[in-house]
């Protein structure tokens, strides 16, 4: 084993070192070609994939930059630095707004929250009414594969979510989270209620009508990854 972790570091640092000197001759697709071979026989090397994401960021290539942080995202969870998975996700939605990072938010809530998590049974599922655009399963569908969905439409409305736990509103104008209510909370500190939850049922209703700003953010992306590192720091203290 210790043989082959020696080879795999002489590979990565003999990649580095190409790669740097592609760029010294103004050769950055060199460069590209040469960390990505090293990243197929090294794929968790973050060395590599971080080396990589730079250059493609410098040499105009958004496409390879943004597959990069969202591979880095997954290893820095694997790793439990979240704080830095938070960074790489939010680039590579900055990056290409088409993408969805979903999955890694799920995956940060997971880690970060474990005890969000316990087995239980998804209540069953409300009758959808007729003014009802999206409606579905919590357990089944991810709250942020919703906020996505809305955001990409950019719809104006509110995101009924139903649980055992507590019953909760997200307020969108313009697939843009403005507002929050849950146990009797608005806002922010309804927001995290939300995000809290995992089972239950979902209903989007539109509106012709504007919500009130009770949350402001730059971006819905940016609103939950930072509402999730807070309850991390929550839980911790």
């Amino acid at each position: 084993m210790s043989n082959a972790n020696t080879h795999g570091d002489a590979e990565v640092e003999a990649a580095m070192l190409d790669a740097e000197l592609f760029l010294k001759y103004q050769a950055p697709e060199r460069a590209i070609k040469r960390l990505r071979s090293a990243i197929e026989h090294n794929p968790r090397s973050v060395q590599l994939r971080e080396r990589l994401r730079e250059i493609a960021i410098g040499s105009k290539h958004p496409d390879e930059a943004a597959r990069q942080c969202l591979a880095l995202a997954s290893l820095y969870i694997a790793r439990e630095d979240f704080d830095t998975a938070h960074d790489r996700l939010l680039e590579a939605k900055q990056i290409d707004p088409r993408i969805s990072i979903a999955a890694g938010l799920e995956a940060i809530r997971r880690a970060r929250r474990p005890d969000l998590h316990t087995a239980s049974h998804a209540p069953a599922a409300r009758e959808e009414r007729s003014a009802t655009t999206l409606a579905g399963d919590l357990s089944v569908i991810s709250i942020f594969d919703v906020v996505q969905v809305l955001e990409n439409a950019r719809l104006t409305g509110a995101l009924t979510l139903t649980s055992d736990q507590r019953n909760a509103l997200i307020h969108f104008n313009q697939g843009r989270i403005v507002g929050a209510e849950a146990d009797e909370l608005q806002g922010i500190e309804a927001f995290r209620k939300t995000v809290e939850i995992t089972q239950g049922t979902f209903g989007f209703e539109r509106s012709t009508q504007e919500f009130p700003v009770t949350i402001q953010t730059t971006s819905n992306t940016s609103l939950i990854l930072d509402t999730l590192r807070e309850m991390d720091e929550g839980k911790q203290g």
